[in-house]
């Protein structure tokens, strides 16, 4: 039985926290946020991995909070594009710019694939630390296609362009409920459960 105790979900993005949350619900952990912590330094995403990202997160804010800390680092990759825009998936059209323009730069640089070559995944790494210590990175993909044109208007980030065959629709067409259940954050956070119920499940 784990025993009851905060756990810091570093995240600045709302719609992933919510996310994040939901998928750890039934824990016995009393989740919280950064904002409880406006004090509180940005951690820099300086690393060429999203389990590089995810780790240092993880440290960084476990160290500033004083908190057992999950970090997540996450994205998209295209097949045609050399895993782009990968690391780079929140500010891929540029700095300040959002999702919207985000997936108009994917489809721009898209727009002369052929169909059979617009495979991509989607990839999380889920970093958990301890004030000092790294106790893991674990990290999770699923896999399908970058439509032609956005489709949807559920979930966040390039949602709406990437297409999943059993669903044969986009993930930005279908409630977050189904996402969940086969998302990259999903296999990425079943793992997280694991490290944590190892660490302190005894």
């Amino acid at each position: 039985m784990l025993t009851a105790r905060k756990l810091l979900i570093a995240s600045g993005n709302a719609k992933k926290l919510k996310e994040m949350q939901d998928l750890l619900a039934g824990l016995p952990f009393e989740a919280v946020s950064l904002k409880a912590f406006p004090d509180v330094n940005e951690v820099p995403e300086d690393g060429k991995t999203f389990e590089e990202n995810a780790a240092a997160k993880a440290l960084g804010y476990a160290r500033a909070t004083g908190l057992l800390t999950l970090a997540e680092d996450s994205g998209l990759c295209c097949d045609a594009l050399d895993h782009a825009p990968g690391i780079y998936s929140a500010r891929f059209a540029g700095p300040g710019k959002n999702d919207h323009e985000n997936n108009l730069k994917v489809l721009r640089l898209l727009e002369k694939i052929p169909d059979n070559c617009r495979g991509a995944y989607f990839k999380s790494a889920v970093a958990l630390a301890e004030p000092g210590k790294l106790l893991g990175v674990v990290s999770g993909e699923v896999h399908g296609y970058i439509g032609r044109e956005i489709r949807g208007t559920n979930g966040f980030g390039y949602d709406v362009l990437f297409y999943y065959p059993p669903f044969k629709k986009t993930f930005g067409e279908v409630p977050a409920e189904m996402k969940y259940k086969v998302s990259h954050r999903f296999k990425a956070l079943e793992k997280a459960k694991e490290l944590l119920r190892r660490e302190y499940g005894r």
